[in-house]
């Protein structure tokens, strides 16, 4: 007689996955406001527009969807949770957000090998105190225990946000000319793009631990650095555009780099010069590129550098701009220029 199987045999524990929603509620719920209809709990998320759509004439929805990738391996090796509910928030909010968009609701997906309920409420509260920072809704979501999908001690996480902006204030870039400047904005580390070659050449190449302390990076351990959170630039772009600063257009360096990024923001005809000798990056970009002999072109289109967006404005906004985007550092880091849409790294051998 064969046994008597149930989910728990298969390797489902419905039981900790109620766990991880009770635990999970009391962090949600402080990003809720009155637009917020239902708690965690129900099959759909209710919110309601008539608030937040109030004062506007066109509204356009603005929706964008991402995920951690390669950086939760590392949060794995560390056992550190909590900065990649940050990571997700910031990285999806930030997309919109350079558009002009103030975001509304978020919603996650996260799965796993097994639930853990206190590493399921680690990574949610991330996410529900970035969503407060950013006054965003955290309305609902989904973690399925698939052990069968992913390996033991895997999970990925993806986040889905929907903003709202009057169509008349949407930042498409369209605007901008050969006599703007480019205006850059601090990354906090790595944010959540190169993590597959960051991972190679830490572990791999250079046959460092997670909790090995390189001389090159002043005496914080690799994981303190590695797992930054990515930083959260919604409220400072909304004290920006509120300021009344004229932002004709902004890019989120994500994956691709300044490289890649900020040529999606450039009308036809006009490419743009990034002073490379504006800034120095922080040290992990520099122990990277000797790690593995990276050419300089290379890191600039693999990973942030050290600039989290690029703001695009008429030049004289330097100092608008440092106090609307605090505690983030601005500075110029280069100039619109007539030619071939792209970028050129001035004064960079590669």
């Amino acid at each position: 007689m064969s046994a008597k199987m149930d989910y728990k045999s298969a390797g489902v524990d419905i039981e900790a996955g109620n766990e991880a929603v009770r635990r999970m509620k009391q962090h949600v719920a402080k990003t809720h406001g009155s637009a917020v209809l239902t708690g965690l709990g129900s099959f759909g998320t209710l919110f309601s527009l008539k608030e937040a759509l109030a004062g506007y004439s066109d509204p356009v929805l603005v929706q964008s969807t991402d995920g951690v990738g390669t950086k939760t391996k590392v949060t794995v090796m560390a056992g550190r949770y909590e900065a990649l509910g940050r990571d997700l928030v910031a990285a999806v909010a930030g997309d919109i957000a350079v558009m002009g968009a103030t975001p509304l609701t978020f919603l996650d997906y996260l799965g796993v090998h097994k639930v853990e309920p206190e590493i399921i409420e680690q990574i949610v509260k991330g996410m529900s105190e970035a969503c407060a920072d950013a006054g965003i809704a955290l309305v609902g979501g989904e973690t399925a225990e698939m052990p069968a999908v992913y390996s033991e001690s895997e999970l990925d996480v993806v986040g889905f946000v929907t903003g709202v902006v009057e169509r008349s204030k949407l930042i498409t870039g369209e605007t901008i000319t050969n006599d703007d400047v480019l205006y850059g904005v601090s990354s906090t580390g790595l944010h959540t793009n190169g993590w597959s070659l960051a991972r190679k050449l830490f572990f791999e190449i250079g046959k460092y631990k997670i909790d090995d302390v390189p001389k090159e990076l002043g005496g914080r351990s690799l994981a303190d650095v590695l797992l930054e959170p990515h930083g959260n630039y919604v409220q400072p772009i909304r004290r920006a555009l509120e300021a009344g600063i004229p932002i004709k257009g902004m890019a989120h360096i994500t994956g691709g780099g300044v490289l890649e990024n900020v040529p999606r923001i450039l009308p036809q005809g006009l490419g743009a010069v990034v002073n490379r000798a504006s800034w120095r990056p922080a040290p992990v970009f520099e122990l990277m590129q000797r790690l593995g002999s990276i050419a300089q072109a290379e890191m600039f289109r693999t990973f942030n550098m050290g600039v989290g967006l690029v703001i695009v404005a008429p030049a004289g906004h330097e100092d608008a701009l440092s106090r609307a985007m605090k505690p983030f550092h601005v500075w110029q880091v280069g100039e619109v220029s007539a030619g071939t849409k792209g970028v050129t790294l001035a004064g960079v051998v590669a």
